[in-house]
């Protein structure tokens, strides 16, 4: 995989239009067969900084970033001298004729002499990036039509007018870069990030209200949503504050809608109390929460992975939850789905963790078999004893039947204080107990639904790498590299990071040579609560907290220098 992909950085201050350019390509490539990873890397402003829009693309497959860069589109005179060093040995820069290479190999673009306005730039940019890249300029101009359909053919034709130039200047200049191997076409595929494809899953499983407070990177989910809510009967309402937001979302869910709330972590941290309600109501809502670093505002625009103690911890008193994690978009869109499906199940708040790489992370994906998915868990609507129904009622699995107010005349009673099972206030202190005993017997089935680590690999005798979430596909590349180098090497990821069940994985660990926790945060959280859960301890851990997502770069070269 790393011999023939090609990873190309588009750079430049926000408002030049790099994720114009980038958006485009992408799209094209995938539209070409070809399978890309995009990472997005900007600054917490609305103008100026310098940005990256990176895509790495491959024939085949490809699952992670990568440090290397192949084509650099230098858009500002900075973008060459901080990205310099990572240049490769086959690397070209493409950067303004006017501003000038600086020793570097590549290409001066004229754009004064192919743009009638600095506007067309980046239209000129996408030529000679699809020359060099050896794509039917069928696939770019196809999609330049679609997207400024809506203002006319005097504005088609100037833009495909400046990419079909570039696109002969570009052939004109024999550049030394050998075009990617053609793509093995597979069909059609779907260009989303993450948010997106948690988005379609929730609204796959019947996501019905959205509430929500802005807050990066968590909004896009809503967004793609509310881009959908009328198609879909979807009521979304922006709060006044991340309280409001989960108190909605519960009001909506005692009334029988099917609730999701997306947020980072400084929002979180204000939903805690709702969640707290949450158990004592046994209502179900999803909360998506997008990390990034903190603490406090943190860096605003950057990934991280360290907010599962809060998610885990969220919330005074005692109660089941489940946390999901997805690494991938597939996962995104069946996670979103199962979460919906477990909250609605078991009657308690369900999490999933995302971050912003993940999040922003442009990727191709197969279109989703929504006929395969299994039916999600309705509330009662009739029930045979209305005058003898029971909101809280004591069971053995702890899960209460669910009944809507409104559809009979049962009566619904529903109380933040403790309460006897019809629903009702209580400070009998025998009662109490029972109903606390109750609410955590839906643990042990939380812990019988939830879904094992994924082994991708043979753990025996191996270097096993550990991980959880969007770190997925940096492991995979670096087991693969590992295996190349002739050691054993293999990858465990938890898309479900609570409830953990130590049958699950302890023998996995157990069979492999050494053991490794990549996470990405300071303290090593998900390493930690496995050690607290069973006592395993991992022989090594390799941590990112910088705000860059993961490589598999990054990986081997901390095993190396832990002397692993």
């Amino acid at each position: 995989m790393a011999a023939v992909s090609v990873n190309i950085v588009i750079g430049g201050a926000a408002g030049q239009g790099l994720v114009t350019v980038g958006e485009f390509l992408a799209r094209a490539l995938i539209r070409a067969g070809y399978a890309i990873v995009v990472t997005q890397d900007y600054q917490s402003r609305v103008r100026g900084g310098h940005n990256t829009f990176a895509i790495r693309l491959d024939p085949e497959r490809v699952s992670a970033p990568t440090d290397s860069i192949d084509l650099l589109v230098a858009l500002s005179a900075e973008t060459l001298s901080i990205h310099r060093s990572k240049l490769s040995a086959r690397a070209l820069v493409l950067a303004d004729a006017a501003t000038g290479l600086d020793g570097a190999p590549g290409l001066g673009i004229p754009y004064k002499n192919l743009c009638p306005k600095p506007l067309y730039e980046n239209m000129a940019a996408l030529g000679v990036l699809g020359a060099l890249l050896c794509l039917d300029p069928a696939w770019i101009t196809g999609l330049i039509r679609e997207k400024f359909a809506h203002k006319g053919e005097a504005v088609i034709a100037a833009n495909l007018a400046v990419f079909a130039a570039a696109m002969d200047w570009t052939a004109a200049q024999n550049a030394a870069f050998a075009c990617p191997a053609p793509p093995a076409k597979t069909g059609s595929r779907l260009m989303l990030n993450g948010n997106e494809a948690l988005a379609l899953g929730a609204l796959a499983a019947g996501v019905n209200f959205c509430s929500f407070y802005p807050m990066t990177p968590g909004t896009s989910v809503v967004q793609t949503i509310i881009d959908q809510a009328d198609a879909m009967g979807v009521v979304v309402e922006q709060a006044e504050d991340e309280i409001a937001a989960i108190i909605m979302a519960l009001g909506a869910s005692s009334a029988g809608a099917r609730p999701l709330v997306s947020t980072a972590g400084g929002g979180f941290a204000l939903m805690v109390e709702g969640v707290s309600l949450a158990g004592m109501l046994e209502t179900p809502v999803v909360v998506v929460v997008a990390q990034r670093p903190g603490p406090a505002t943190g860096l605003p625009t950057r990934t991280e992975q360290a907010d599962l103690d809060l998610v885990l911890y969220a919330g005074h008193g005692e109660f089941p939850r489940a946390i999901f994690a997805p690494g991938d978009l597939s996962q995104c869109f069946h996670l979103a789905y199962r979460a919906v499906d477990t909250a609605e199940r078991f009657q308690s708040p369900v999490f999933v963790l995302t971050d912003q790489f993940l999040a922003d992370s442009l990727r191709d994906v197969a279109p989703f078999d929504l006929t395969a998915l299994p039916p999600v868990v309705r509330p009662l609507t009739h029930v045979d004893d209305t005058a003898g129904y029971e909101r809280y009622a004591v069971t053995p699995s702890g899960v209460s039947p669910r009944l809507l107010p409104g559809f009979t005349e049962g009566l619904v009673v529903l109380d933040s204080d403790e309460h006897t099972p019809d629903g009702h206030l209580t400070e009998d202190l025998a009662v109490r107990v029972t109903m606390q005993d109750k609410r955590l017997r839906k643990a042990d089935g939380l812990a019988q639904a939830a879904l094992p680590p994924d082994v991708y690999g043979d753990p025996a005798g191996a270097t096993l790498l550990a991980c959880w979430g969007s770190t997925l596909g940096a492991a995979l590349e670096a087991a693969e590299v590992l295996r190349e180098r002739g050691e054993a090497a293999c990858v465990l990821h938890f898309s479900q990071v609570w409830p953990l069940v130590p049958d699950a994985f302890l023998p996995t660990l157990a069979a492999a040579r050494r053991t490794v926790m990549v996470e990405g945060n300071c303290a090593g959280q998900l390493a930690r609560l496995i050690r607290r859960e069973t006592g395993f301890v991992f022989n090594a851990l390799v941590r990112r907290y910088d705000g860059l997502p993961f490589t598999a770069a990054f990986i081997l070269d901390r095993l190396t220098e832990a002397g692993q």
